[in-house]
């Protein structure tokens, strides 16, 4: 095992993963922008090292900053989190280039499977349903619309080495492809230093249904069941479920084998999610694999008594699965809110601010994963998100209850955040009765 990791990240997930280390009784490293000199995750960590500007680019991004403060501490591993460069193959080379572990799979998997397109192809030869679509990746918005016409409209534009709705554009006629076509681009380029988008049939209002797996060195494939994810914004999560209500058992064991099937295919190894979308007549489509844990990890891990940091970091250190396909029991049911930084009325503008105050309620089946205390300051540089509230109950009815009471304690002082439209949403009656898809924000409010 491990006797020094360095986290590659910040926030809630950077104090995420220290927590997990000092129960393994790991050290660890915390990596710091200069606007976040005084965040918690510096505080927590062993040591800390900063490395670089407020600016992503030149910190968190900054993949010869982060190497040297892995040599400088001795530090054995490095944890990327989620964003930044947990999905980057060129990254988790260098580190194996460095002698240092990387957390993840390895940089010609996270090539494989990171990349949008190369995972769809793969998908279709694993026998994984996949939705219509471009086979190759395609940078020229000409060309683009000359694929787009021969799938038929609507269609959806994604960049290869997307994530969390960045990169996305929805288009609904071929005359507006091209604009369309190339505003994803950018934005690709501007998130992922990459330009190479790919086109899919958008298939209206699905259920967006993902299934965790880890995979170990030893060729142990497991899944951990599935979270509803179809509460969304712009293609961003706001609040994730554990089980699906739309999915019986029977197809939640299909889908589970199809998403072990597809890590095996490849080889894959450590955490890393299949993302599915669930039609109105239970089709399911692959979408897109996330090679790397996932913001909403802690839902799983509620309904079935996992610890998947502590399962990637023992897999990144050559162990096997603590676990069997038979010891993953999916009991009661769990809920996240995610608990942004922005302002709903002002089209869910980011919001960054000194936190006056704060009260953080607890309880029974109540987790709060958060780096946020009284004085700190919430940066303008980075993600918005700054508090994860998830709650575990008997069933579904019964953690929606919990969710409206734990989020009626929270309060957060100074600056503006989105929990009221998110308690508000919880006394929705669409959404307690189940009946959710990605549209519903867009059909129940005008925001």
């Amino acid at each position: 095992m491990f006797s020094k990791i360095l986290i590659a990240n910040r926030g809630e997930i950077a104090v995420r993963i220290i927590r997990a280390c000092r129960e393994m009784g790991i050290k660890t490293v915390a990596v710091y922008s200069e606007a976040d000199k005084d965040a918690l995750h510096t505080q927590l960590a062993d040591e800390a090292v900063c490395i670089g500007p407020a600016s992503a680019t030149n910190s968190y991004l900054n993949m010869e900053s982060i190497i040297s403060a892995t040599i400088v501490t001795k530090a054995e591993a490095i944890h990327p989190g989620f964003g930044f460069l947990s999905e980057n193959s060129k990254f988790a080379s260098l580190c194996e280039k460095c002698n240092i572990a990387f957390i993840g799979p390895d940089a010609e998997l996270i090539d494989k499977l990171g990349n949008k397109s190369e995972a769809r192809n793969t998908m279709m030869a694993a026998g994984v349903p996949v939705v219509p679509g471009t086979k190759e990746p395609v940078k020229d918005a000409v060309r683009g619309r000359e694929l787009a016409d021969g799938i038929g409209y609507p269609v959806i534009v994604k960049a290869s080495s997307g994530g969390g709705g960045k990169g996305m554009r929805v288009v609904n006629a071929p005359e507006d492809f091209e604009k369309e076509f190339m505003t994803a681009q950018r934005e690709s380029v501007s998130a992922f230093g990459d330009d190479t988008m790919y086109i899919e049939k958008f298939v209206v209002n699905p259920r967006h249904v993902e299934f965790q797996i880890l995979a170990d060195s030893f060729g142990n494939v497991i899944h951990l069941g599935e979270r509803d994810c179809s509460i969304q914004r712009r293609h961003q999560k706001m609040i994730e479920e554990s089980p699906s209500i739309a999915i019986s058992d029977e197809l939640r064991e299909e889908m589970g084998n199809a998403a072990v099937l597809a890590a095996k295919t490849v080889g894959y190894e450590n955490a890393g999610t299949i993302e599915f979308l669930l039609d109105k007549d239970n089709k399911y489509y692959f979408m897109e694999m996330n090679t790397r844990i996932q913001v909403e990890h802690g839902v799983t891990e509620m309904v079935t008594g996992t610890d998947l940091i502590k399962e990637q970091i023992r897999i990144s250190a050559g162990l096997p699965l603590s676990y069997s396909q038979e010891d993953i029991k999916i009991q009661g049911h769990a809920i996240e809110c995610r608990i942004n930084a922005e302002d709903v009325t002002k089209n869910f503008m980011p919001c960054p601010g000194r936190i006056n105050d704060v009260h953080i309620p607890g309880g029974n089946g109540v987790r709060i994963d958060t780096a946020i205390y009284a004085g700190c300051e919430i940066p303008p540089f980075y993600d918005s998100m700054i508090l994860k509230v998830i709650v575990h109950d008997n069933n579904r009815e019964a953690a929606i209850r919990k969710m409206i009471s734990t989020l009626g304690e929270v309060v957060i002082d100074g600056v503006t955040t989105n929990l009221d439209f998110l308690y508000e949403l919880m006394h929705e009656p669409d959404y307690q009765n189940g009946n959710v898809d990605t549209g519903f924000i867009e059909v129940h409010y005008d925001i």
